[in-house]
């Protein structure tokens, strides 16, 4: 099977460019910057965007070796300055960074950037720029900011690109890339979700071998995906834990349990929600909320595991967006807020660990899902954070809130399945504000509490735009919150997309 590889220095898009590729048929993978790639199979190498500049000391810099490696290779934005560097040309620091949409302009027929992509949109996003290019390389693309937004050198074989192909912003990126893809390194579109079923199989019986692996399972995709792969890899070895923090929604225990008893999936159930809830009294901060949640989850979570011999991996739903908001192991990217199944739990528990989700975004999870037979309606349920309600009543926690929050959120679901939309976005949830305000209920004055709905549509949760629900939806969803929510005498709408948001209030 023919494989692109991508160098990953840290930018928020690597795993979109891998993202891309393979959906144009062909395996990628991702590795860190200063790794060389092994070279079966390998049929090209795209160096990644980094928050990094070429200027620090000590800036990531991959091994040279990768030019001798008789394969081509692509730059994307700090990859082209990379290049740049290796190969003799100027980077310089601009006096404003570029940040933004432009217009390419094709100066020079290549096979990169073929006349079809001329006068195309491209998305820009840099501090740094190419003063002059290598000796050696042509300007085959520019904008008007970028005089050299696309060079070449096809003796080396090495083109760069200052725009970012990989994201949907720039209009004909996927043609960029397919152009590198299969026009330069010839791969063949011999890849798709069964071959990747196969090969993370693979993965987890060479990496446990005899032993014995445990994991957290909470009845979502992500958790519910990775117990059923460990199944298929391993059989009973794998043993599967459902904890109840008494931060779920309404009845999901139980459907939880039972979706997995149609898997033939076994699961111990422990239910601990007196114990978080007691921790996360009187907690306020999001992230204090998050790391006792963490920490209480690995108290409990050891405590079962500890009744057990011979388990030495740990398994975790872990996906990209939750690695790269959180911390990069690849490459260095910068931090956005934790992450409850990111890091952590390796050292705490002495197991090692087992992420064969780590570089998927959902809808590759879902997909996969699909693949391995697990049913349509688990397949499609909306993601859940891990810290539960917990981070959807914006303050203090109590038992009363959390009530609140689960009837309001129950409702939104009901209206947007009512109205045939729940497939068709993302995340739709209520949140607990820790607002109040005056209303009027039978001609009595009311001074109560405050519920935000937010639904949002994306692909992949790396950028989500709020939807645009009709209005005879909002008028439901609100109406019914009010009248059938107890101590709840407004409704708001969250009409804020990602970024600047996330998509969580907490």
């Amino acid at each position: 099977m023919d494989r692109i590889v991508v160098l990953d220095f840290g930018s928020q898009y690597t795993q979109l460019i891998a993202r891309r590729i393979r959906e144009l048929g062909v395996y990628a993978e991702i590795i860190p910057f200063n790794k060389e790639p092994d070279s079966e199979n390998l049929k090209g190498i795209i160096l990644s965007g980094s928050p990094s500049s070429i200027y620090e000391p000590n800036p990531p810099l991959p091994s040279e070796k990768i030019f001798e490696l008789s394969v081509p290779v692509l730059g994307i934005c700090y990859g082209m300055q990379v290049i740049t560097h290796i190969f003799g040309g100027k980077v310089a620091p601009t006096n404003k960074r570029e940040y933004g949409f432009a217009k390419i302009e094709v100066v020079k027929d290549n096979k990169l950037l073929d006349r079809g992509i001329d006068g195309s949109t491209v998305w820009m996003s840099h501090g740094d720029r190419i003063e002059k290019p290598p000796e050696g390389f042509e300007t085959v693309g520019r904008t008007d900011s970028s005089p050299f937004a696309a060079i070449e050198n096809k003796r080396e074989r090495v083109w760069a690109v200052q725009f970012h192909p990989e994201v949907h912003h720039t209009e004909k990126g996927k043609e960029v890339l397919s152009n590198f893809v299969f026009n330069i390194c010839g791969a063949k579109p011999d890849w798709n979700m069964g071959n990747l079923i196969d090969i993370l199989v693979d993965r987890i019986k060479r990496g446990v071998g005899s032993k014995r692996v445990i994991g957290a399972i909470s009845g979502g995709v992500d958790s519910t995906v990775v117990a059923v792969l460990m199944k298929k890899a391993i059989g009973d070895r794998f043993i599967g834990v459902f904890v109840n923090n008494g931060l779920l929604r309404k009845n999901e225990p139980e459907q939880v349990l039972e979706a997995l008893k149609k898997l033939g999936v076994n699961v111990i159930y422990k239910d601990a929600s007196e114990l978080f809830l007691k921790k996360l009294k009187g907690v306020v901060n999001p992230e204090e909320k998050r790391r006792i949640i963490g920490h209480t989850f690995i108290d409990v979570f050891s405590d079962v595991a500890s009744k057990f011999e011979d388990i030495e991996f740990l398994a975790q739903g872990t996906l990209y967006p939750d690695v790269i908001e959180s911390v990069s192991v690849k490459g260095p990217s910068a931090t956005i807020k934790s992450h409850h199944n990111v890091g952590g739990l390796p050292e705490k528990l002495n197991f090692k660990l087992i992420e064969p989700l780590r570089e998927l975004f959902k809808d590759e999870v879902r997909e996969l899902g699909r693949q391995l037979g697990i049913d349509e309606k688990l397949i499609n349920r909306h993601p859940f954070p891990g810290p539960g309600l917990a981070i959807r009543v914006v303050g203090e926690i109590t038992e009363e809130k959390l009530n609140t929050v689960r009837e309001a959120d129950e409702i939104v679901i009901e209206e947007i399945k009512r109205a045939g939309l729940y497939n068709k976005v993302w995340q739709a949830f209520a949140v607990l504000l820790p607002v109040s305000s005056v209303g009027v209920m039978g001609d009595k004055r009311t001074y109560e509490n405050v519920v935000a709905v937010r639904v949002v549509e994306s692909v992949d949760g790396m950028t989500a735009d709020w939807s645009k629900l009709p209005y005879d939806v909002l008028n439901r969803i609100s109406n019914r919150i009010i009248n059938e929510v107890k101590s709840i005498n407004r409704v708001v709408y969250d009409i804020s997309s990602k970024p600047p948001s996330t998509i969580e209030w907490e």
